[in-house]
């Protein structure tokens, strides 16, 4: 089935190929008439799918409303999405999480995106494994004090609206 991104938005992606496999650093859905220094929201995901420009995958969508449609208080006012995931390599099954499936330039897309945003949300829910990259994550997270934080209470792929966005414990 395939899922589109909700109406409104304007999408750009960055791919790349490495050692034959597709990689998605980063994906960013600006509201249509956004501001030109728009309020920003970064959520960082496992790893992508087939999520692109054109097309957007289950979770990318369920995020596109949780923070555009919702009426969600905490993310009022903002204007763009940025996706970036613990893993660039664009994989849906049989996902091992091998250092190769993160990607040349995942690690400085994460930061950027990171930079780049005022909230920001950990969104792998509580079953994600790879505890390496959570820390990394983390990491980086410790060097941009002031930022809102969340998480989801799943993985946004089996997300339900109610009380999917959380606050992270301190």
């Amino acid at each position: 089935m395939p899922y589109m991104h909700i109406a409104g938005v304007v999408v750009k992606a960055k791919f790349t190929k490495q050692n034959g496999n597709d990689y998605r650093h980063w994906m960013q859905i600006t509201l249509a008439g956004a501001s030109e220094n728009p309020l920003t929201a970064c959520v960082i995901m496992q790893n992508p799918s087939y999520a692109g420009e054109e097309e957007a995958d289950k979770s990318v969508q369920f995020m596109e409303r949780n923070v555009f449609s919702c009426g969600l208080p905490f993310f009022a006012n903002v204007e763009r999405l940025i996706v970036v995931n613990q893993f660039a390599r664009v994989q849906t099954r049989s996902f091992a999480g091998l250092a190769s499936d993160v990607g040349e330039e995942n690690d400085a897309a994460i930061r950027e995106a990171i930079r780049q945003a005022e909230i920001v949300i950990i969104g792998w829910g509580s079953t994600n494994r790879f505890k390496e990259r959570q820390a990394y994550v983390r990491e980086v997270l410790a060097c941009y004090p002031g930022k809102r934080i969340y998480r989801t209470s799943s993985h946004p792929s089996r997300g339900r609206y109610e009380g999917f966005i959380l606050p992270v414990d301190t």
